[in-house]
């Protein structure tokens, strides 16, 4: 079965990159001349994605506001020739080939609460989750690869890469092992959340992208039924579950990975994309050079 749906988590509140995302969501955050959130969708447009659900909670209307048209502002730049350019770009944004639509999270009870609020668009399809934190940059999307993957085997899939021993405790681990023939992807059996030193399986960790079936919403409702009242609902412990049925895998993805609720991550992002930037790159690069010299 092809997928055709997506959800993007986006009602986090930000707090690693507090102050700045006080009053703007963190999605909003700028990669040189765009928001995060905006290489988001246009990497599931790219993978063939036709509807896409972004899942805010209050504060975040802005984020609709992105993706709708700005009748005042463009009119304007309609009125000089040489905004033109400028004019396409920010049409472009509500423009995009998939269907976006809204709904809030009302209360902050963790990534499978969230996806749970999607239920009802997604039915009984298989979807993509894209994580609102992670932008991901690679001519042949992250999204595709691992569609590509559920697709041939119609098992869910995560998309991991590996991370350095020292960091693995921030992430998960996942317990894998090789598919004969298959370069990339591995049959994934266990996954811990923010494992010891101890618990660790492997270095691979889930890095803001996984394709499910629709069962995993039955499987997230009797999570809810047995969470304590008062804690978070984790999509790991369901994605587990399946790798337990042998129903998961891990795709090895190629991409660079930029973690937009982290500062650092904000400021790597941004240093990277500029050398790509036709309009940023020869300049960017220039003084770059010049900065590097002082250092």
């Amino acid at each position: 079965m092809k997928v055709k749906k997506a959800i993007i988590p986006a009602a986090g509140l930000g707090t690693r990159v507090l102050p700045a995302s006080k009053a703007v969501p963190k999605e909003m955050l700028n990669i040189v001349d765009k928001p995060a959130i905006q290489y988001i969708v246009e990497e599931a447009v790219a993978a063939g994605i036709e509807d896409i659900l972004i899942i805010t909670n209050r504060g975040k209307g802005v984020i609709e506001d992105h993706f709708d048209y700005a009748y005042e502002l463009e009119s304007k730049l309609a009125e000089n020739p040489s905004k033109a350019k400028i004019l396409e770009q920010v049409r472009a944004v509500s423009e995009v080939k998939a269907n976006i639509y809204f709904i809030r999270q009302k209360q902050t009870k963790g990534l499978g609460h969230a996806i749970l609020c999607g239920e009802s668009f997604i039915g009984n399809e298989p979807f993509a989750v894209l994580y609102g934190d992670d932008v991901i940059i690679n001519d042949d999307p992250v999204t595709a690869q691992l569609c590509r993957a559920y697709e041939k085997y119609q098992k869910g899939v995560v998309g991991v890469q590996a991370v350095p021993r020292e960091l693995i405790k921030l992430y998960c681990s996942l317990g894998v092992t090789p598919i004969e023939g298959e370069e990339r992807l591995m049959n994934c059996h266990k996954i811990i959340e923010k494992p010891t030193d101890e618990q660790v399986m492997s270095l691979y960790a889930i890095l803001g992208r996984v394709v499910l079936p629709s069962k995993v919403f039955g499987m997230l409702r009797e999570g809810i039924r047995n969470t304590p009242e008062g804690e978070e609902l984790y999509l790991t412990d369901v994605m587990s579950e399946l790798g337990a049925n042998g129903e998961l895998l891990a795709c090895d993805f190629e991409g660079k990975r930029y973690d937009m609720g982290n500062k650092l991550g904000i400021l790597q992002a941004n240093c990277e994309l500029a050398l790509r930037h036709p309009e940023t790159a020869e300049g960017f690069k220039a003084y770059l050079k010049k900065l590097a010299a002082t250092l």
